[in-house]
């Protein structure tokens, strides 16, 4: 299982993070769905962004120090159009807020897809 990452990402749009000012902990609809709070590798974030949020100009990408995330995260792998092999975090409780260390706007390129990002 990856643990070198110095650097998860989460996607988020602008207005559910607006919505958590003022919370502790982020807890986004697949935590009560799934069970965990999907993050990516900045490498590998378009391929959810891609898929779930084409096209979107509203999302920002919240970059998480992995040391301050306080739940167990799991490699799993993501769905069956990812490349081979390739497994994703999946945090398994809330993602504290204080894990946050920078917000970054994530806009797609001029073909309306997302590209990975800088770690």
């Amino acid at each position: 299982m990856p643990t070198d990452h110095p650097v998860l990402t989460h996607l988020i749009t602008a207005d559910a993070w607006e919505a958590s000012r003022g919370s502790t902990h982020l807890r986004p609809p697949s935590l009560a769905e799934a069970g965990f709070v999907h993050l990516s590798t900045p490498q590998q974030v378009h391929l959810p962004a891609n898929r779930l949020f084409a096209g979107r100009r509203d999302l920002l990408l919240l970059v998480l120090d992995p040391a301050r995330l306080d739940a167990e995260i799991r490699w799993e792998p993501g769905v069956p159009t990812d490349p081979a092999s390739m497994l994703f975090p999946h945090l398994y409780g809330p993602l504290p807020l204080d894990a946050v260390v920078e917000v970054r706007e994530y806009l797609p390129g001029p073909d309306n897809a997302f590209a990975p990002v800088a770690g």
